[in-house]
């Protein structure tokens, strides 16, 4: 099956809400609302790419999507309904502009008018906030940055509200916008000919 213009996306699990404590599974989050997003799967796989659009990303690329693809919500009558995505059992229609980045070979790539950064934590254990406000470090990023002058490891700026919050490979990510980067505060390797 293909579609002619959004990918076929699959996943095994639609929430991420389960934890394992001392061997036993714990179901972290029950509710469907607009509180869930957090738990929401945005991870999935390509079953099949659209017969239109650009070939970057093939059959069989894990990819970082959206988080309402594969979310559940209720509708006016408190009937559960399955997103605008929901093709079948497991496999839901998507469009190119609710993926981020593609991985193949073990790599995360970023599609061009994204990238991904690990937040900065404060020092100051009297803080009350956990992360640097607006400053990050780089880990995945596209061509368009790499063409700028950034590279894994550089600290950047970014504008306010433009963080969108993944957990991927295990760790906490910001979803940026290229555009909503707005300095480079340089990198986070040492030269180790300074002293």
């Amino acid at each position: 099956m293909q579609s002619l213009f959004d990918y076929i996306i699959s996943t095994e699990n639609r929430y991420n809400n389960v934890v394992n404590i001392d061997e036993k599974k714990l179901i972290v989050n029950t509710e469907i609302t607009e509180r869930d997003h957090i738990f929401v799967n945005r991870i999935g796989t390509v079953c099949s790419c659209p017969l239109t659009g650009d070939a970057t990303i093939k059959e069989g690329d894990d990819v970082i999507l959206h988080h309402n693809v594969f979310r559940k919500w209720y509708d006016s009558h408190q009937v559960e309904k399955n997103s605008a995505s929901f093709l079948s059992e497991n496999k839901y229609l998507v469009a190119g502009d609710q993926i981020y980045a593609y991985k193949r070979n073990g790599e995360w790539k970023c599609l061009p008018d994204y990238c991904f950064v690990k937040p900065i934590y404060k020092d100051d254990e009297w803080s009350l906030q956990t992360d640097e406000n607006l400053s990050g470090e780089l880990v995945y990023l596209n061509k368009k940055l790499e063409d700028l002058g950034l590279s894994k490891g550089s600290i950047v700026g970014f504008t306010p509200n433009s963080e969108y919050e993944f957990t991927i490979d295990g760790q906490k990510l910001y979803r940026i916008l290229s555009n909503q980067i707005t300095i480079n505060y340089g990198s986070t390797t040492k030269d180790s000919s300074s002293g």
